[in-house]
Formats: C-alpha cells, structure tokens, sequence
C-alpha cells in the first residue's frame, strides 16, 4: 500500500509539473507527462487510462510507448525551441560558458530526440 502510494504522489507531482511546463518554456512537458502515465500505471488505472485518452497528451504516451516514437510534429517544435534557447540565454547576458554548457546538453537531446523513430 505505501509502495502504491508512492507512486501515486510521483504520479500527481510529475502530472503537475507536465501542466506546468505547457504554460513555462523552459520546463518540459513531455518527460513529466510520461513519467505521470508509468506511475499511474502502477497506482490508479482511473488516471493511467483518463491520461491515454486525454486530447493532448493520450497520443503522446501511446506513441512512446509503442516503441519510443515521437513525431515528426514534436521533434520540430522541439528542435525549434531547443535552437532557440543559446540565443535567448545570451541575449539575457548569460555567462560565455553557460551557454557553453547548454550548447552540449541541448546537442546531446536534440539527437536523442531525432534518433527516435516517427
């Protein structure tokens, strides 16, 4: 039971954040909303199932997980923002290596994301 509740509250916290990342740009939606999903899966089918059938969010996990696909309408706007970032962060006067930094993690996930399959 505690176990269960467990993931039920990593559940509600990871949907949460999800949400908040639709309205926050630099927080993203996608990884919350999935890790939402696999908690309910575990802890309440009432809200596993509400999320695979929501209007936003149901293909998304449906597509991650029949194999780990994105689509292709995601990985551009992904990529779009991802490519926006280092421009802002400079604009905003961040450190040379700040954007040094996020230079190599926004690399690193932008190929992450276009090598999954469509």
């Amino acid at each position: 039971m505690i176990i269960k509740s467990a993931w039920f509250t990593l559940g509600i916290f990871s949907l949460a954040l999800g949400i908040l990342g639709v309205f926050l740009p630099l927080l993203p939606t996608t990884p919350f909303i999935l890790l939402a999903a696999a908690a309910f899966a575990k802890s309440s089918p009432r809200l596993h199932d509400w999320l695979l059938n929501h209007r936003n969010f149901g293909k998304l996990i449906r597509n991650w997980q029949d194999g780990g696909r994105i689509d292709r309408r995601s990985k551009v706007v992904a990529v779009i923002v991802l490519s926006a970032m280092p421009p802002l962060s400079y604009a905003l006067g961040a450190p040379v290596w700040a954007i040094g930094a996020q230079l190599l993690v926004l690399i690193l996930v932008a190929v992450f994301i276009l090598s999954r399959p469509s």
